[in-house]
């Protein structure tokens, strides 16, 4: 059934219970997702986003219950995604007098995934739409995550529908974040703004500060995935601007694949060095370990160490599955090095390194390239680099944050 979230606002959106993976895989969602569709019911009724392919008629039952689809006079379309905009053409074969609405750029998106749509109407930062006892106003938000992204803010009702920014992947029977366990929803959230919006984050600033500057009055965030911020929305707002501006705790991500055991040995005397500096150390042993779920561990860390065996002279390929993810992510303000092992030929430690650095990073040398089986003594010293790697740590948490290194594409 709909859901009210503010006066004449409705929740009509779809839950995905079984979705495992989002992206093409490179994202799991082991809680599942939703796909948020809002009807704002002025004179003129209008509906905010759609819904993913195979929940139209889940999103039409509840928009039946509410009014007739074709009383709809306003289709706006916040992003051009498919988990968004799929069931866009179906909507408009049962309310033939909606206008779409969407940014410049989303008639780009839009019009390639939907070469059937045409009579598009165009909006800019500050242009507003009077439904009749609403009034929708409209914020442009490119590259959160997608050059046509924008937010949509119901004025009487202070409500912000910010599609893909704020969210989670989360299915749940609740609607909103004050019902479900909070650490559910910080994880949640978590993992979303680390393997979605993290390549943003000076994007992500940018918005926070001009919301900021607006005078903006927020009482609801109404995002398009998972659950609303309808008690304190700030708090998610603050989330956003310290994982953008990069802070981090006193935390160490070790992430590493082995073949026969020696790149795990030196992983764990490593992950013991960083221990008895009194900073803690998660170490994951890759592919056992869900790389969404290093990444999503890796926001909050300052430490970065990262290992491989070498095989055929180039990292395993789990390891070189994780580099790339750091590559797009670009996470700012970490310290990362590398290790492995090897045996006749090595090469794995001097390409990881290579990569950390392409991903943006300040890599620390490490000299840990072990050759055949760590012996007691390199054990012995890769617990010393893992103490100073703490101690590094600690020092750079001292320091006042640099700015944001990330690129805009």
């Amino acid at each position: 059934m709909p859901l009210q979230v503010a006066d004449g606002v409705f929740w009509v959106g779809a839950i995905d219970w079984n979705v495992r993976s989002f992206h093409g895989y490179t994202y799991t969602t082991p809680r599942g997702t939703t796909y948020n569709a809002y009807l704002v019911l002025g004179d003129e009724p209008a509906l905010v986003d759609t819904v993913a392919p195979g929940f139209e008629d889940e999103m039409m039952g509840r928009i039946r219950e509410l009014i007739d689809p074709a009383r709809i006079r306003y289709l706006i379309a916040n992003h051009g995604e498919v988990d968004h905009s799929s069931a866009i053409p179906h909507v408009l074969a049962q309310a033939p007098e909606a206008r779409l609405i969407c940014s410049r750029k989303g008639t780009e998106s839009l019009g390639a995934y939907y070469p059937q749509l045409w009579d598009f109407q165009v909006v800019d930062t500050g242009d507003h739409l009077d439904l009749g006892g609403k009034t929708l106003s409209f914020i442009e938000a490119p590259m959160l995550h997608w050059p046509d992204s924008m937010f949509t803010y119901v004025q009487e009702e202070r409500l912000l529908l910010p599609n893909d920014a704020f969210g989670q992947h989360l299915a749940t029977s609740q609607r909103f974040a004050d019902q479900v366990e909070s650490w559910q929803l910080w994880d949640e959230a978590a993992r979303y703004y680390a393997n979605i919006l993290a390549p943003f984050s000076r994007m992500v600033l940018r918005k926070l500060d001009e919301v900021a500057r607006s005078g903006l009055e927020i009482a609801t965030i109404a995002p398009g995935h998972g659950v609303i911020w309808r008690e304190n929305p700030g708090q998610i707002l603050e989330a956003y601007r310290r994982w953008a501006t990069g802070e981090a705790k006193e935390r160490v991500v070790i992430a590493y694949e082995t073949m026969w055991g020696s790149t795990e040995k030196v992983a764990r005397a490593l992950a013991e060095g960083v221990a008895d500096e009194g900073v803690e150390a998660l170490l994951r042993g890759l592919p056992m370990a869900d790389r969404t779920e290093v990444v999503k561990e890796l926001l909050e860390a300052k430490g970065l160490l990262v290992g491989s065996s070498t095989h055929n002279q180039r990292i395993l390929l789990n390891v070189a599955a994780f580099m790339e993810d750091l590559k797009g992510l670009r996470f700012t303000n970490k310290i990362a090095a590398a290790f492995g092992s090897h045996g006749w030929a090595g090469g794995a430690v001097a390409q990881l390194e290579e990569g950390l650095r392409e991903a943006g990073l300040d890599v620390m040398t490490s000299d840990l390239a072990v050759r055949w089986a760590p012996s007691a003594e390199d054990l012995e010293r890769a617990r010393e680099f893992g103490r100073r790697f703490a101690r590094e740590v600690r020092q750079a948490l001292a320091e006042p944050v640099a700015a944001h290194h990330g690129t805009e594409a």
